[in-house]
C-alpha cells in the first residue's frame, strides 16, 4: 500500500480519558484570526482534510484531528466509548488544547459532522463555537424526529423521502450485525477502499493510508453505539450557533431531503447545494475552503 503523497504535519498528542488524540496544525500568516477545526468522517482519518486545510490556512490557523479509533489516535475497545456524548468530550479537549481563549469555527464531514452536532447543540459549548459548517452529516436526533414525522404524515411524498434515505443508508443495518462487516473490512474492503472512493467520486487517485483497514473496522462502533438509540428515541436538539449546510447533490449516502430535518431546530442556517459527490474534502478542496472562509468571514452571499 502506497503512502500519501504529502503527509500531514507532525501531530501533537492530546490526552482525553482513556485515549490520546492526534492533532495536526497548519500554521497561518494570520495567527490572530479565530481558528478552524476540521473533523473527519468514516472510514477516513484527518488525511482527508489535507488539501482543504492548506487552503484555509491562508486565512487563519487550522487544526484537524484523528477521531478515536482512526489514524494515529488510540482506539478504545468498549462500544460505549464511541457514543456521541464521549466524542463530544473529545472535541472539547481538542478545543481547550488548541484554542483555550478564542472561539473556534468547526467543519465536519460525514461522521465528523454527525458527532459535531452533539457539541453544537450542547450548552456546555456556549461561547466556544463561533460557527459550524456541516457536510453530509446530519444530527441523528433531527433525523429521528424527521423520520417519525414523515412516516406519520398523510403526504406520500414525505414517505418517499424517508424510504429513499433508508435505501441510501442500507449499510447501516449491515453494520449492526456483529462480525460480518469487520470481517469484510479485514479480508477485502480495507485493501480495495481507495478504489471504491475513486469509482464513486470519479477520482484518478484517492489517498492510501497505512491505517485504512483498522480505521474501517474500528469506526463500525460509531454506528453500533449511536444509530438505534438516537433514531428510535431522538432528543430535542436546538442551537443558536450559525450553521452552514453543504449538501452534495450526488451524494450516494445522504439525501438532500435530510436538510428538512433542520426545520424548527436551527434558526440561523445557510444551505449550499453543490453538484458533487460525498467526498468534497477530496474532490473540491478549493470550493470547500472558499465556502467555509466566506461563511466564517461573513462574505457569503
Amino acid at each position: 500500500m502506497t503512502e500519501p503523497k504529502a503527509p500531514l504535519p507532525n501531530p501533537r498528542q492530546v490526552a482525553r480519558g482513556n485515549v490520546t488524540l492526534a492533532v495536526y496544525a497548519w500554521p497561518s500568516p494570520k495567527p490572530k484570526a479565530d481558528p478552524v477545526i476540521l473533523i473527519h468522517g468514516y472510514p477516513d482519518s484527518a488525511q482527508v482534510w489535507r488539501e482543504t486545510a492548506e487552503r484555509l490556512a491562508e486565512h487563519r490557523p487550522v487544526f484537524a484531528y484523528d477521531v478515536r479509533g482512526a489514524g494515529a489516535s488510540s482506539a478504545p475497545k468498549a462500544l460505549r466509548d464511541y457514543r456521541l456524548e464521549v466524542l463530544s468530550e473529545d472535541l472539547l479537549a481538542v478545543i481547550q488544547a488548541v484554542s483555550p481563549k478564542r472561539p473556534v469555527h468547526l467543519v465536519g464531514h460525514d461522521w465528523g459532522s454527525i458527532q459535531t452536532w452533539e457539541s453544537v447543540c450542547s450548552p456546555r459549548f456556549e461561547g466556544r463555537i463561533a460557527s459550524f459548517t456541516s457536510i453530509s452529516g446530519p444530527c441523528l436526533d433531527h433525523v429521528g424526529h424527521w423520520m417519525r414525522a414523515g412516516l406519520l404524515s398523510a403526504d406520500p411524498r414525505r414517505w418517499a423521502d424517508v424510504f429513499g434515505q433508508l435505501a441510501h443508508s442500507w449499510y447501516v443495518g449491515l453494520f449492526q450485525v456483529p462480525l460480518i462487516a469487520p470481517m469484510a473490512w479485514r479480508v477485502a474492503v480495507g485493501r480495495q477502499w481507495p478504489r471504491v472512493v475513486e469509482r464513486l467520486e470519479g477520482m484518478a487517485e484517492a489517498p492510501r493510508t497505512a491505517t485504512q483497514t483498522r480505521d474501517g473496522i474500528n469506526g463500525i462502533a460509531l454506528y453500533r453505539a449511536n444509530m438505534r438509540r438516537r433514531l428510535l428515541a431522538p432528543q430535542r436538539r436546538t442551537t443558536t450557533i450559525p450553521v452552514q449546510l453543504v449538501t452534495p447533490r450526488y451524494d450516494p449516502f445522504v439525501t438532500e431531503a435530510l436538510a428538512d430535518s433542520l426545520a424548527g431546530w436551527v434558526p440561523h442556517v445557510r444551505r449550499v447545494p453543490v453538484y458533487a459527490g460525498h467526498w468534497l474534502p477530496l474532490t473540491r478542496p478549493d470550493f470547500l475552503a472558499s465556502t467555509v472562509e466566506a461563511f466564517i468571514s461573513g462574505d457569503a452571499a
